[in-house]
């Protein structure tokens, strides 16, 4: 009788066994390498930072969206000065239009540059941002990009702002303002605020689709980045 009572049990506990073994093997298997982890996060933020630069280089991407890049204090207060003037009454409207033009156009540059950064990321980096928090990527690329995007961008910048005309009519402007009486002069350079403010824009778009393959299971295009950022969901 013993035996019989104890050869159930002895099955029992192998089958248990079997399974904690396989589930420890499905584990091992399913988890990614350093080198997976590097390939699905670079090929997210790829396809992120493309898609973020891509929207806002088109018509309306900055103008009439969330990263509508305003006027400076400084032009509001020209702007309102000049409105009187002939040739500038609709001054305001024209520069906030022309700025958010240029920075559309600037912005079919960005994308190059960001993926180069992406390209010389280690596996390390790769690991730490991948653990890390919801914009961790996005921190990253501020970090070892924002100057070099800065001096590369803000010539296209400003060669989009003379292209469509912003600069000259915004120097016409601060030359006629400057030339009334008694007022603080101001700088006619219009091309580090807009590049300033067009990178804020960039990364803040950039962020937001960092966030979304990391948080929405369905923007994983890949068996790859179903695997690698099923690491993540698990920390």
């Amino acid at each position: 009788m013993k035996k019989l009572t104890i050869l159930p049990l002895a099955l029992a506990l192998i089958l248990t066994s079997c399974d904690v073994l396989q589930e420890a093997a499905s584990t091992i298997l399913s988890e990614p390498s350093a080198e997976e982890i590097g390939r699905g996060l670079k090929e997210a933020l790829k396809v992120g930072v493309s898609k973020g630069a891509n929207q806002l280089s088109q018509k309306d991407g900055y103008f009439k969206s969330a990263y509508k890049i305003l006027l400076p204090q400084d032009v509001r207060t020209v702007t309102g000065k000049l409105k009187n003037v002939p040739g500038f009454s609709n001054l305001e409207n024209e520069l906030l239009e022309k700025m958010n033009r240029g920075a559309e156009d600037a912005a079919k540059e960005a994308s190059p540059i960001f993926v180069s950064a992406i390209t010389g990321m280690t596996f390390q980096d790769a690991t730490n941002i991948l653990m890390g928090a919801d914009n961790a990527a996005t921190q990253y690329l501020n970090k070892t990009t924002q100057k070099q995007l800065y001096d590369k961008f803000k010539p296209k910048i400003v060669n989009s702002l003379d292209k469509i005309g912003a600069n000259d009519l915004w120097r016409k402007a601060a030359n006629a303002y400057n030339k009334i009486p008694l007022v603080d002069k101001i700088n006619s350079d219009l091309g580090d605020y807009v590049t300033t403010e067009a990178l804020k824009g960039l990364f803040k778009k950039i962020e937001e689709e960092e966030k979304n393959i990391r948080n929405n299971k369905l923007a994983r295009s890949s068996e790859l980045l179903k695997k690698v950022f099923a690491k993540q969901d698990g920390k």
